[in-house]
Parts: C-alpha cells; sequence; structure tokens
C-alpha cells in the first residue's frame, strides 16, 4: 500500500477529506519518527509499539572481495506487533 492509497482509506473510513486525511498521516508519521529520534517507544494498544535497538559492531566480508570488513554499531527501529493485529494477519 503507498500513502496516496493509505490517505483515500483513512478519508474513507473516516469520513473526512482526503486532504484532512493527508495532514493526520504525515501528522501521524512526524509525531512517530520525533519520538524515536528522542529514544522514546510508541505503543499503538491492539496495535504494536515501535521502539529504537542498538546494533552492536560486527565483522562482515565483502561479496565480491570476501575481503573482511568492520560494519559499525547502528540504531535500527524495531516493531513488535501488538496481538490484536498479530491475529488478523494469521
Amino acid at each position: 500500500m503507498t500513502k496516496a492509497e493509505l490517505v483515500g482509506k483513512v478519508a474513507n473510513e473516516s469520513g473526512i477529506t482526503k486532504a484532512q486525511a493527508e495532514k493526520a498521516v504525515d501528522g501521524f508519521v512526524s509525531a512517530v519518527s520525533g519520538a524515536l529520534a528522542a529514544g522514546d517507544n510508541v505503543t499503538l494498544v491492539g496495535f504494536g509499539t515501535f521502539s529504537v535497538g542498538e546494533r552492536a559492531q560486527r565483522e562482515g566480508r565483502n561479496p565480491r572481495t570476501g575481503e573482511k570488513i568492520e560494519i559499525p554499531a547502528s540504531k535500527v527501529v524495531k516493531f513488535k506487533a501488538g496481538k490484536n493485529l498479530s491475529e488478523k494477519v494469521k
């Protein structure tokens, strides 16, 4: 599903215009991004939890040459699906 399709669904299901739905979707994305950048978790009961995890520095290999390379530590976004979402997907 693309952003445009999501905006259309939100508009149809909530009875608002597509412009209003796009502002709502953009606001949601901005709020979640800001919270994760600040190191906070975002929990939507029944849907899931967005969190920030840390990946340790590790050694990898260049697939073309086989040369060993160091992959630096980094932060990654994680999502754990909630119970209701998991049941709907099954």
